[in-house]
């Protein structure tokens, strides 16, 4: 068992509370907006493939407040809290919000490039299209509520959304700084977080490879956060003897 009591010790600290509650006020604005019929917020704040008309380039980081429902959005905030209220206690604030970025921002990228691999096709039948096909097909989509695109293109009317690229980013530095504290599988089996998060990582690559065609989660993103949690806590270890609150 690890235990780790710095300084300023917060059940709730202000860096995930500040995140709790945008991505609570951006989930209930983008349901009331949609069901009022008055704008669908995923058009712009979701995160498109950079070929997609829908991409902007703002959605590479506003996706990340983005989720597709209440339970998506109730789970990822639990596991903030659960695992990032330690690492945001011992990082501190400042160095935990750039930590938070980095791996959203990394878990997008390796989502991005890993989509452009498996739907390269796709994407250059539509990037060979005129205009004129291209707005038609724009329009198709727009004024059939996404129920219906060509399939040649449909992957680039798929955004993604959620915060968990970031949220498997603090898991996995959970993990890392704390190897042999004891997470309760169900609050009953122990286990130690080392092995948890391996375990964790080894079934998203699983998922990943499968590639199952009914399956929604976009599993590289999630190793994409850990990847760069990795990368950056390296980086900090490397720089500095004490990585502790900055």
């Amino acid at each position: 068992m690890s235990e780790y009591r710095l300084g300023g010790f917060q059940i709730l600290p202000p860096v995930i509370k500040n995140l709790i509650i945008i991505n609570v006020l951006v989930f209930a604005a983008t349901y009331v907006f949609k069901k009022a019929g008055i704008i669908d917020l995923d058009y712009y704040l979701a995160l498109f493939h950079w070929r997609s008309p829908l991409f902007k380039p703002w959605q590479v980081v506003t996706h990340l407040f983005m989720h597709a429902n209440l339970t998506h959005l109730l789970f990822n905030m639990f596991a903030l809290w659960m695992f990032g209220n330690l690492i945001e206690n011992t990082l501190g604030p400042k160095r935990f919000l750039i930590f938070y970025f980095v791996c959203g921002l990394g878990a997008a990228l390796c989502h991005m490039l890993v989509f452009s691999w498996e739907n390269a096709q796709e994407i250059g039948f539509y990037a060979n299209l005129t205009n004129v096909d291209k707005q038609a097909i724009m329009t198709q989509f727009l004024n059939s509520n996404k129920e219906y695109v060509y399939a040649q293109v449909a992957p680039l009317f798929v955004p993604m959304v959620g915060a968990s690229g970031a949220i498997f980013g603090v898991l996995f530095a959970f993990g890392y700084l704390f190897p042999n504290m004891m997470i309760y599988i169900y609050f009953f089996i122990p286990l130690r977080a080392k092995y948890f998060v391996a375990i964790y990582a080894i079934i998203e690559l699983f998922s990943g490879f499968r590639n199952n065609p009914a399956d929604q989660v976009a599993h590289f993103a999630h190793l994409g956060g850990m990847l760069f949690a990795f990368l950056l806590l390296r980086a900090w270890k490397l720089s500095s003897r004490n990585m502790w609150r900055y």
